[in-house]
């Protein structure tokens, strides 16, 4: 077994972050080889080897990666210390329903599961504190990014502009192609609709600019929004698609971490 492949993300010195490919671990078929996600039907002896080779990677304990049991809302769940004192029924409770989550608590790897849908890191400079967002298509057009950047402005007495953010890999426009329903929800809702589609047989969203824009709107400064530009669709074979796949698949895991006193 090959050792497993992270593609790591450059948000800021003193941190970690990243999202999983589909190389170097135990699940087989299309969950080959490197799934960490409990709730897709992967055999869960599988997940927990490919959990202690992540943690491996990453210097941390299991117990202290943080995976919500997302749902397509926008609902964000804040992670202190602890939370990890509490009983793993009740952990798993709070992250029920949960499709961001974030910490100021070093050495905590809080992280999405994807598979096409968008995934999207913040980290704060100043009050070192970072979110990790599932964006998937529903996601974005409720507007899970900004309102996440605003509950670490809560949480953390965050300033937007302090603000550092990745979107990962995902569905490109070019492969993501929607019926008309789908983009009447993203015309309704309010998005400049030149900007972030287009159509040739089927109209065709931008997950990745909505998102970007969405983040800039919320006063982040345009520079500190990279794009991975990494489609999932047109690169199943090293990241999971569940549009290529079906939805009985792995998924991708990207996370973030605070490292101590750096």
């Amino acid at each position: 077994m090959v050792e497993p492949q992270l593609l790591f993300h450059d948000i800021a010195p003193g941190v970690t972050a990243f999202s999983t490919t589909r190389h170097g671990g135990f699940s087989r078929g299309n969950y080959a080889e490197f799934n960490i996600n409990k709730h897709c039907g992967d055999a869960p002896e599988d997940t927990e080897k490919n959990l202690s080779l992540l943690c491996n990677i990453l210097n941390i304990s299991p117990e202290r990666v943080v995976m919500p049991h997302q749902t397509h809302g926008t609902e964000t769940r804040q992670i202190a210390e602890e939370f990890f004192g509490l009983p793993q029924s009740t952990r798993r409770m709070l992250l029920e329903g949960v499709d961001a989550v974030m910490t100021d608590v070093p050495e905590v790897c809080v992280g999405v599961s994807t598979a096409d849908c968008i995934p999207i890191i913040l980290y704060d400079t100043v009050h070192r504190a970072c979110c990790a967002v599932h964006a998937g298509w529903r996601g974005t057009a409720a507007r899970i990014a900004p309102k996440a950047v605003a509950a670490m402005c809560h949480a953390y007495s965050t300033l937007p502009r302090q603000l550092r953010a990745v979107i990962g890999p995902g569905i490109s426009a070019d492969a993501f192609e929607v019926g008309d329903e789908v983009y009447a929800q993203f015309a309704t809702a309010g998005f400049d609709m030149g900007r972030i589609s287009h159509r040739t047989d089927k109209w065709h969203i931008d997950l990745w600019e909505c998102n970007r824009l969405q983040l800039i709107e919320a006063d982040l400064e345009p520079a500190s929004v990279a794009v991975a530009g990494i489609c999932t669709y047109n690169n199943a074979d090293d990241f999971f698609s569940a549009r290529r796949l079906g939805a009985a698949s792995g998924r991708i895991f990207t996370g973030i971490i605070i490292r101590q006193g750096q």
